[in-house]
């Protein structure tokens, strides 16, 4: 009995679990999947430190361990399960007693090539659990690589998106710099309005796997949370730092805006917590020498104070990464 119990406990655990991860969009990783991923980036950071390749590595280790973790909880629970009852399993060619590696045996090949004869199930309620066992096999396994697919293609799409951000330049600055035609800032509207389309398909995917967020890039310009920081960075350059009359299109603004709230709302599910502090200030004067318009430092300022909270997170997703806050270079 003891072994009917808690063979049904580790595949119901597996089975929640899998398909909290896989299934249910807004719930994140499942309790034990959540665990393991920040378990082991925690191990790689401390391994890895400022090592970008060894960092690099703890996203599809993290991939392989919850893919073997979740088979692992089924194979092991039928197994526990096949031994609640000494007449769960007989041997097909002889009377000797199935052994705890015949049943183990017994479960591997009947959850992934439907069984080779060595040992049966006896009629009836043991062949039903067989045929589970199967089903489990089957259906749960495939499910789990085809999650590990999804998240393969989101971490191009996160890539992409940080070379997108960064290709408008390596800080805050740059980027409104870059927008700047003489007269106002109108030539950022396209470039705001894909990078927040890209930002907000990036924040659905780590809602649906927050795994995305320890998948760690070896060079920062391909990182997404230093894209993620120098972008919002940028929009508060914008919307605090620059007269309204030489601003964007409000909407414009506010749409890109909206996208990374998205982003900074996924933190919890991957427990990143906020920084103890606001990270350095962009830098007005940078503007003011290209030519471009600006408040008064004690408006911006201000501004800041309020934007605490937002900032703190920004720095926080960043130090999580093991990045230094942007820029990425100084001009």
């Amino acid at each position: 009995m003891p072994y009917l119990l808690l063979g049904a406990v580790l595949i119901v655990a597996a089975i929640v679990d899998l398909l909290w991860t896989t299934l249910w969009v807004d719930g994140g990783a499942g309790p034990l999947s959540a665990r393991l991923m920040t378990w082991t980036w925690r191990g790689f950071r401390q391994l890895g430190s400022d090592r970008s390749r060894v960092l690099s590595l703890a996203g599809p280790t993290i991939v392989a361990l919850t893919l073997a973790m979740w088979v692992g909880l089924i194979w092991i629970g039928w197994t526990f399960l096949f031994a609640g009852s000494e007449n769960a399993l007989i041997p097909a060619r002889n009377d000797v007693p199935v052994t705890w590696a015949g049943r183990f045996y017994f479960v591997g090949y009947t959850m992934f090539t439907m069984g080779n004869g060595d040992f049966y199930p006896p009629a009836g309620i043991w062949q039903i659990a067989a045929s589970f066992t199967t089903a489990s096999g089957m259906l749960f396994v495939t499910m789990g690589i085809s999650y590990v697919f999804s998240v393969l293609g989101a971490v191009s799409q996160k890539r992409s998106f940080a070379s997108s951000v960064t290709g408008l330049g390596e800080r805050s600055e740059t980027i409104v710099k870059t927008g700047w035609n003489g007269e106002d800032l109108t030539g950022l509207h396209l470039p705001l309005d894909s990078l927040a389309s890209q930002l907000e398909l990036l924040a659905k995917q780590h809602k649906a796997y927050p795994i995305l967020h320890y998948y760690h890039s070896q060079q920062a310009t391909d990182a997404s949370t230093m894209g993620v920081a120098i972008f919002d960075e940028a929009l508060t350059l914008i919307r605090f730092g620059v007269p309204e009359e030489d601003r964007p299109d409000a909407a414009v603004v506010k749409n890109a805006r909206s996208a990374n709230h998205s982003y900074l709302e996924t933190l919890h599910k991957a427990f990143i917590r906020p920084a103890d502090d606001a990270p350095p200030s962009p830098d007005l004067d940078r503007l003011r020498e290209g030519g471009i318009p600006t408040v008064s430092d004690r408006e911006f300022e201000d501004a800041l104070d309020e934007l605490d909270e937002r900032r703190r997170k920004l720095l926080g997703i960043v130090t999580a990464d093991s990045w230094d806050w942007p820029p990425l270079e100084d001009e």
